[in-house]
């Protein structure tokens, strides 16, 4: 499933809630739904709020699949090039007082697998979610 969406917080929830009938379709477990959906949303905010600068004219894509034993939620915006996967590991800073990166901490600590790749002129994010017993939980 491949949903075009515009840079705006409604679009990210409407993302959220076409993944949910998505996975319940599919006959994802309850508690990787909720992980998913909630990397998702982190991920789909930060490149509409960063890479896109929340220009509802601007657009990205979200493209969700499932193989037997996984689920995976990949993102494609034409925001500049930005790596998340090389981001701050927060547990580790010095700094109590930093913000922001928390977010991707929590896309770590929920998916199985982060990986980043740009294509052209696109940043693609892909998260993964293993649905035997090796996943996360």
């Amino acid at each position: 499933m491949t949903l075009e969406l515009h840079a705006t917080p409604e679009e990210v929830m409407r993302a959220v809630g076409a993944f949910e009938e998505f996975a319940q379709g599919q006959t994802v477990p309850e508690k990787f739904i909720h992980q998913l959906t909630l990397a998702l949303e982190e991920c789909a905010s930060n490149i509409v709020k960063h890479a896109l600068q929340g220009d509802a004219q601007r657009t990205f894509k979200a493209n969700f699949g499932r193989t037997e034993n996984e689920v995976f939620i990949e993102l494609r915006d034409n925001g500049p090039a930005f790596d998340p996967t090389v981001h701050i590991d927060r547990r580790r800073e010095d700094d109590a007082e930093a913000h922001g990166g928390w977010g991707i901490e929590l896309v770590r600590r929920f998916m199985d697998e982060l990986s980043y790749r740009r294509v052209g002129e696109e940043n693609v994010l892909r998260l993964v979610k293993r649905l035997d017993t090796g996943g996360k939980i």
